[in-house]
């Protein structure tokens, strides 16, 4: 009889799952569903709504978990974790400066540890030749779209379809993009913008919809912005590792110092998709996401509509309703 393959789980972008998938583990990239009857976190933990979601949700169904201190919020998960559960966790310290050589090289020390965490659980120190298939494998779309783009196994069926890759289409209206960029819709073009979505903030997609709108960007940390970029296929063979750790480190966000980089990262990715408007999204607990929406009205050129959410869209359903709809008809 076989032994079964543990799952690591994830949901931070720089946690990368070829990594994880060298070392003979199932990657798995979470994206939470709230569920009642929460273990670790209840409500009353004062916790952000994704944050709580994501700490009961991996609990309940890994073998591993990795956490990085991308925000406060998750540093508490990791303490959460370490006194409720028995699921094995490890925090991935992730430097918020990327410009320097000693910022990199603490990314490269601190992937190499989470190694060491992974070969203590059972798996095995990959060679090199191991790690390089394993990113061929997910630059030809194998352990990627499976780590990615297929985050949610069980209940993936109202995520984005904008999370399951960029040339995706998507069945409640991006279908309005081909693949050179323009649209053939009477719908307005926008992009949403922000940390983290969960399962349920679906609903803002279909909002969106709804009110005349399509989705061409999903510019948030579970949608196109937290995806890494291609790898380059003469260094991943010279130096699988080191090529990996690039790849990761230079995701664009809003916590990183300088985060210049996200707003060049934005200003192509939205002259290609020709939006016409920005749906700003984050949670009223996220002091960095809510600090950056004054400068990206100032700089997107663009009108931009900023949306806090409490982490149940279904309570302020009318109000995001009327925002989304009002917005829309005015970019018409």
């Amino acid at each position: 009889m076989t032994e079964s393959i543990k799952t690591i789980v994830y949901t931070c972008p720089y946690v990368p799952p070829e990594w994880i998938a060298a070392h003979g583990f199932r990657p798995r990239r979470l994206i939470p569903l709230p569920t009642d009857g929460a273990s670790i976190a209840p409500r009353a933990e004062g916790l952000c709504p994704y944050a709580r979601a994501f700490v009961n949700d991996a609990a309940a169904g890994a073998d591993g978990i990795v956490v990085t201190t991308l925000c406060d919020q998750m540093r508490r998960v990791y303490d959460l974790l370490v006194r409720r559960s028995d699921v094995p966790a490890f925090l991935l310290n992730v430097p918020k400066t990327w410009q320097t050589v000693v910022a990199q090289r603490l990314y490269i020390d601190e992937l190499k540890r989470l190694g060491r965490f992974l070969v203590q659980l059972g798996g095995r120190a990959p060679l090199q030749e191991e790690l390089a298939k394993a990113m061929i494998e997910s630059a030809g779309c194998a352990v990627h779209n499976a780590c990615v783009a297929g985050i949610l196994p069980a209940r993936a069926e109202g995520v984005p379809p904008s999370d399951r890759g960029r040339d995706a289409r998507d069945t409640r209206g991006q279908d309005a993009l081909d693949t050179g960029g323009t649209h053939r819709t009477s719908k307005v073009p926008v992009a949403i913008v922000g940390g983290p979505l969960m399962q349920r903030d679906r609903l803002l997609f279909d909002l969106i919809e709804e009110s005349g709108g399509c989705v061409v960007l999903d510019a948030t940390e579970t949608g196109r912005r937290g995806q890494r970029r291609a790898f380059d296929r003469r260094r991943l063979i010279e130096n699988p590792f080191m090529e990996l750790a690039d790849a990761y480190f230079s995701i664009p966000d809003a916590s990183r110092r300088p985060n210049s980089e996200l707003y060049l990262w934005l200003k192509e990715e939205l002259t290609q998709t020709e939006a016409r408007g920005v749906i700003f999204h984050h949670y009223v607990w996220c002091d960095v996401w809510r600090a950056e929406l004054s400068r990206l009205k100032e700089w997107v050129g663009l009108p931009v509509l900023g949306l806090d959410s409490d982490g149940h869209p279904e309570t302020n359903l009318a109000r995001s309703r009327t925002r989304i709809r009002a917005f829309l008809e005015m970019l018409q």
